[in-house]
């Protein structure tokens, strides 16, 4: 499936984003972040975002609807964080992915635990020369993770500006800007030249990808042969249903909420890291391998998973109280004119999204951690 690929214009996303957030907000996060945008260029973000889901459902979405969410993916892509970083490093940390969990491990071990695991499945050793594509969909907390563990030099490739700005500032503040940097890009067209890398990761960003072929592709060409490849791929299952009305909602939602063009299956994503070339060496769901604490207890609100005096307030903020206060909540303080216009559209947007990732793990038919280690071929002598 080919896809048209977004014209580069990135001083006027740098310009949109400065506008948007100040040429100085790096260091600023939760509340004081958000209640500092400018408005206009917020309402623009909301518009950008949210034309592409506004009046439409998972019923009522036609194809026409699809495609243009896929052509527009980069915009749609960038748009969405400048709208929902802050919200995610408020609530999230500044590492933008879910996590196993073993029973009495803190939500912070199990993070930096699943980005390790990642590097010590890739093979990672000190001194490779490693690119992180979409830094975790977030703010560079795994490539700080990693850069650490691995002893590696990372280049992390993302295309919001905001973002770029805000890990770049965190590699210096912790005293990494020497192995580690963040850099503006479109993973569908990266301007790095052929076989650069020793080794390529992805945790939960390529899931932005309008076609996975077109990411893949990139990746397989900036890695050198013999090169590994590792991503936490978000997929639907092999139980998901097409013609399941139940099925196709939950995908929507977390489409919507989460700022994702089309979900693809997990045989879409093995097809297309084959069809550019790579080998697959190991695989598994780790969503699906009997945790006694499911990756989605920090949105499913429910008590029985309380595992410390934090937890305490993770529940009751994802119970469906805790949401409804933190959605009104948001609506008031956008009304007193401290946050601005339609934040609380925002909110609605990521708390639905919470609970449909829920009912889709539930249900069995969403992964967020379908992990696959891959290889880029030797070059044949």
């Amino acid at each position: 499936m080919a896809t048209k690929l977004a014209p580069k214009d990135f001083k006027a996303d740098a310009d949109f984003a400065n506008a948007m957030h100040g040429s100085s907000n790096a260091g600023k996060t939760g509340f004081s972040s958000l209640a500092s945008k400018n408005e206009e260029a917020h309402l623009a973000a909301v518009d950008g975002y949210f034309k592409h889901w506004d009046n439409k459902n998972s019923e009522t979405q036609t194809e026409e609807d699809q495609k243009t969410r896929l052509e527009d993916y980069s915009s749609l892509t960038k748009h969405y964080y400048n709208l929902a970083t802050d919200f995610y490093e408020y609530g999230w940390g500044t590492s933008f992915h879910f996590s196993r969990y073993y029973k009495g491990e803190n939500f912070k071990q199990a993070t930096a635990r699943h980005e390790h695991y990642l590097a010590y499945k890739m093979g990672l050793k000190a001194g490779m020369k490693v690119l992180d594509v979409g830094c975790g969909g977030g703010v560079g907390g795994p490539g700080r993770e990693i850069c650490r563990f691995a002893d590696v030099n990372i280049v992390g490739l993302n295309n919001n500006d905001y973002q770029i700005q805000k890990a770049n500032h965190y590699a210096k503040v912790q005293k990494l800007d020497d192995k580690l940097s963040y850099v503006k890009g479109d993973f569908m067209q990266m301007d790095f030249a052929d076989e650069t890398f020793d080794a390529v990761y992805a945790i939960e960003a390529t899931v932005h990808a309008p076609v996975l072929e077109g990411v893949y592709g990139e990746i397989y060409r900036v890695l050198k042969p013999g090169g590994t490849f590792g991503v936490y791929e978000w997929v639907l299952t092999d139980k998901y249903d097409e013609t399941n009305p139940r099925h196709r909602e939950i995908a929507y939602g977390i489409e919507v909420g989460d700022g994702i063009p089309k979900m693809y299956t997990r045989e879409v994503a093995e097809k297309a890291l084959k069809n550019v070339g790579f080998e697959i060496e190991y695989q598994q769901d780790l969503a699906d391998v009997g945790d006694e604490v499911p990756w989605y207890y920090p949105l499913a609100g429910e008590w029985k998973h309380v595992q410390s005096l934090g937890d305490v307030f993770t529940i009751f903020r994802t119970s469906k109280w805790g949401r409804y206060l933190t959605t009104e909540g948001t609506g008031l303080l956008e009304k007193l004119k401290i946050l601005p216009t339609d934040t609380k559209k925002i909110t609605i947007a990521l708390e639905d999204a919470a609970v449909n990732l829920v009912d889709g793990a539930k249900l069995g038919i969403f992964t967020p951690m379908m992990l696959y280690i891959v290889k880029k071929p030797e070059e044949s002598k």
